[in-house]
């Protein structure tokens, strides 16, 4: 994406405000032109950060970021899996595997997590290595753990793949 007509758009604009002004306000629009087309750019750059942030909290698990490559913003989309989200429930493999139900609705929190290095760039790697973003890759990889763990409670399911109830009646002799 050319942030150039943006900036090139704004310095008009500034040109024009400076005409009503006369000659000594062109003159200085002329002069602060140049300073604040970086500053200009890094405005832009900024809100752009802010709305791929914005965009990934909505499309959790997937993910928007944005990238830079020399002075020229690229965006980068994963998309969450296209799987079916309620797997086989006998199929312990294929629980593991997909994406799992995660709730989109609700707001999205923020934390700080401090990690130690060389786990951090196991992360990314792992991420990197699905598509993902590492934002998208951990909330993914902590609904998986969380839905693991429930179902690690319940207790295996019987060769039938339905859960039995677990209450008998009845006089034993």
């Amino acid at each position: 994406m050319d942030l150039t007509p943006y900036v090139n758009n704004l310095g008009r604009e500034f040109a024009t405000l400076a005409e009503a002004g006369g000659d000594e306000a062109r003159a200085l629009v002329e002069r602060l032109t140049g300073s604040l087309e970086s500053a200009i750019r890094m405005a832009l750059l900024d809100a752009l950060s802010a709305a791929a942030d914005e965009i990934t909290r909505d499309l959790a698990p997937g993910s928007v970021e944005l990238r830079l490559r020399g002075r020229d913003p690229s965006f980068v989309v994963a998309l969450p899996s296209a799987e079916p989200l309620d797997p086989d429930p006998g199929d312990a493999a294929g629980a593991a595997d997909s994406d799992p139900p995660i709730d989109g609705d609700g707001p999205a929190a923020r934390i700080n997590v401090r990690l130690p290095e060389q786990l951090k760039a196991a992360i990314e790697e792992a991420a990197a290595g699905e598509g993902r973003s590492v934002n998208a890759w951990l909330v993914r990889s902590a609904a998986t753990a969380l839905q693991r763990s429930e179902r690690d409670q319940r207790g295996p399911l019987p060769a039938s793949g339905k859960r039995a109830r677990q209450r008998f009646t009845g006089w034993v002799r």
